[in-house]
C-alpha cells in the first residue's frame, strides 16, 4: 500500500525515482499489509512506523522529560491506610514519586507547583478486568467494521479510560498488544495495560463466536476469523493449549487467559459447561509457569473453578456461581478472585435470549459470591467487565461504588488501588511496567488523582470523575488539571 510494486518486486534496472524501491521501505509495505489484515491501524502505522525507526504520523501525546512536579496542601490516601494524613507534599520527577516529607519544601528549579487546595491525592485506579478493544463498541461493529475503524475506536476509548481515573488496566482478552505499544510510546493517551492477549477457549467454549457453516474444525487448518482478528484461540488438546500459550507470550502477554467455562456473550455455550480438561489446563500453568507468569481462568461455576483450581490456576474470573466448598477452597490454595459487581441490567448491554437467562443466573449469584469472598477472606481483585457500548463503559466508575453493598470505603479503594496491583505483580519478570503501583510512597510509579472531595467518606465521588478528578497523571505525566495557578 505504500509502494508502486507488490512488495516482493525487485526495483526496475536504473530506478531513480521514488523511495519505494528502497528495502526498509518494501520491508514496511509487507508489514503494514500484514499488521492491518490482524492487529489493525495503530500495529500497522504507528508500531510498525516506529520500529523501524521511521518518522510516526502522529504527533506524541507527550515530549521530552517531564518537568518535575511539587504537590503541596493535600490530604493524602496512600493506597493502604484507613486514614488520611496530611501535612505533607509530594514531589514527582520523571515518572516515580521522588519525595513524599513533611512541611514545604522548597520545588526544585523548574518544577510545577500544583496547590491541592486541601483536595485528596490517591492512587490511579486500577481495573483487573477490561477489554481494552471491546470494551466501547457493539458486537455487531467487532465482527463487521474495518479493522483500522475498531482500533481507532479503541485508542479514544483508551483516553476516556484514563479520564476516568483508571490509569491501569488488565486486559482479559483482545488484540491489544499494538495499543499498548502506541500508548506507551506516547503515541495516544491511554491506561498501562496489562495485556493477555487472544482469550484461548475450546470449540463450543466461550469466545467461540464462529459461524456454524465454519464447523467441523480442523486441527492444524486455517484459522477462523474470530481467531486471526487476535481475540480468542481455539485449542483442542494439550499441544495445542501449548503452542497457543506460548504464542500469546512471544507477543507480549503478562498473564495468560484461559477460558474454562461458559459465558454469557456466547450464546451457545452454558455457564454450568466446563470446557479444558484438568490436563489442558494444567499445561496452560505450566507453560506460564516456564514464563515466570501465571494464568488466569474463566469461569463460573464450582465444577470449573474447583478444576482450575487443582490444575495450578492462580486467579478465577467471575465465579458469581460458586458454592461454600469452592469459596474455602480457593481460600485454602490462596487463589486470587477477580469478580465484578454485576447487580442489574443497568450494569449490561440488552440482552435476549439464552445470553440474558445466563445473565440473570449471574445477576442472582453475585451477592452470595461476594458474601463467601468476605466470609472467607479470599484475596480479591476489583473489575468491571463492560463490554459493547460506549454508552455502559462511563460506568467503570459507577461499578466500583456497588462495592459498598459489601466492603467499607475504604476496603473498596484499597481493592481498586494496592490489592489490584498486588495481582498485577504476580507476573513477575513478565510485567511490563515493573515499580510499585497502587500506592502512594517514595519510588512508587506517579500514578495518582487529586479528587475534590474525600472518596473514604463519599464513594460515589469515584462515580462522577469529569466533576470530582481535578488532576489526573500517569507515569509522572498531567493528563487533566483543573488546579491552576
Amino acid at each position: 500500500m505504500f509502494s508502486c510494486t507488490s512488495g516482493n518486486d525487485t526495483a526496475p534496472t536504473g530506478h531513480t525515482g521514488c523511495l519505494c524501491h528502497r528495502p526498509e521501505i518494501q520491508s514496511l509495505t509487507r508489514r503494514i499489509n500484514t499488521d492491518l489484515s490482524r492487529r489493525g491501524f495503530v500495529a500497522g502505522m504507528a508500531a510498525t512506523m516506529a520500529s523501524l525507526g521511521l518518522p510516526a504520523v502522529a504527533r506524541p501525546v507527550s515530549t521530552g522529560p517531564a518537568r518535575p512536579v511539587l504537590f503541596t496542601n493535600f490530604l493524602l490516601f496512600d493506597g493502604t491506610r484507613a486514614t488520611l494524613r496530611q501535612g505533607l507534599s509530594l514531589l514527582v520527577e520523571g515518572n516515580v514519586i521522588k519525595a513524599l516529607a513533611a512541611g514545604n519544601p522548597a520545588p526544585p528549579d523548574g518544577a510545577q507547583v500544583i496547590d491541592c487546595k486541601g483536595q485528596v491525592i490517591m492512587p490511579g485506579l486500577i481495573d483487573a478486568h477490561w477489554h481494552a478493544i471491546f470494551a466501547a463498541l457493539p458486537l455487531q461493529s467487532l465482527m463487521t467494521a474495518d479493522v483500522g475503524y475498531i482500533s481507532l475506536a479503541a485508542s479514544a476509548e483508551a483516553e476516556r479510560t484514563l479520564m476516568r481515573g483508571f490509569t491501569t488496566i488488565r486486559d482479559l482478552g483482545g488484540p491489544t498488544f499494538a495499543l499498548k505499544q502506541a500508548i506507551d510510546e506516547g503515541l495516544v493517551s491511554g491506561p498501562r495495560i496489562y495485556p493477555s492477549g487472544a482469550m484461548i477457549t475450546t470449540t463450543g467454549g466461550h469466545g467461540d463466536l464462529r459461524a456454524l457453516s465454519d464447523l467441523p474444525r480442523q486441527p492444524g487448518g486455517p484459522l477462523s476469523a474470530v481467531e486471526q482478528s487476535g481475540a480468542a484461540m481455539i485449542a483442542d488438546s494439550v499441544g495445542e493449549v501449548r503452542m497457543r500459550v506460548r504464542e500469546q507470550l512471544l507477543q507480549g502477554a503478562s498473564q495468560i487467559k484461559i477460558v474454562g467455562g461458559g459465558g454469557v456473550s456466547s450464546p451457545r455455550s452454558p455457564l454450568d459447561m466446563s470446557t479444558f480438561s484438568e490436563p489442558e489446563l494444567r499445561a496452560a500453568v505450566d507453560v506460564a509457569r516456564d514464563w515466570n507468569t501465571i494464568v488466569t481462568v474463566h469461569a463460573y461455576a464450582s465444577p470449573t473453578v474447583q478444576r482450575a483450581i487443582s490444575a495450578g490456576a492462580q486467579c478465577i474470573e467471575h465465579a458469581h456461581l460458586m458454592d461454600d466448598a469452592t469459596a474455602r477452597m480457593m481460600a485454602d490454595r490462596g487463589t486470587w478472585l477477580s469478580i465484578q459487581p454485576f447487580l442489574s441490567a443497568d450494569d449490561t448491554v440488552p440482552l435476549t435470549g439464552p445470553s440474558r437467562e445466563k445473565m440473570l443466573e449471574v445477576f442472582a449469584g453475585t451477592d452470595t459470591a461476594y458474601k463467601l469472598a468476605r466470609k472467607y477472606n479470599i484475596k480479591t481483585a476489583f473489575g468491571s467487565d463492560l463490554l459493547f457500548s460506549a454508552a455502559l463503559a462511563p460506568r467503570q466508575g459507577t461499578m466500583l461504588t456497588h462495592l459498598a453493598r459489601w466492603y467499607s470505603n475504604f476496603e473498596i479503594l484499597k481493592m481498586a488501588t494496592a490489592d489490584n496491583a498486588e495481582l498485577l505483580g504476580l507476573s513477575g519478570p513478565r510485567n511490563p511496567y515493573p515499580g510499585k503501583l497502587g500506592v502512594i510512597e517514595e519510588g512508587a510509579l506517579a500514578d495518582l488523582l487529586v479528587v475534590k472531595g474525600n472518596p473514604l467518606e463519599r464513594i460515589e465521588l469515584v462515580a462522577n470523575p469529569d466533576a470530582n478528578f481535578t488532576v489526573i497523571m500517569k507515569d509522572g505525566r498531567i493528563h487533566k488539571n483543573e488546579l491552576t495557578q
